[in-house]
């Protein structure tokens, strides 16, 4: 018997987590992006850390999710930036 997947019920603050390569504009880019998704979410409410040896920055931003389609949608556009290693 398959376990479904825990429902999450919309609209919900919903934290994501992008990883990727540490450059100079990475947050503005990564917050770019947000912003096309999730218009007017709290830019003071992003947390940024960079790797041990700086390569990688992880930056995770809450947002108000309004359903799966915005959260597939933002997902792709931040793998399409192709500075982005992954989305959590």
């Amino acid at each position: 018997m398959e376990q479904e997947p825990p429902r999450i019920e919309f609209p919900c603050d919903y934290p994501i987590k992008v990883l990727a390569r540490s450059s100079e504009d990475l947050t503005e880019v990564i917050l770019e992006v947000f912003e096309r998704h999730a218009p007017g979410f709290d830019r003071d409410n992003l947390a940024a850390r960079a790797s041990s040896k700086g390569t990688f920055t992880a930056i995770t931003i809450i947002i108000t999710a309004t359903g799966p389609d915005q959260l597939e949608a933002l997902h792709q556009d931040l793998l399409g930036t192709g500075r982005v290693q992954m989305v959590i």
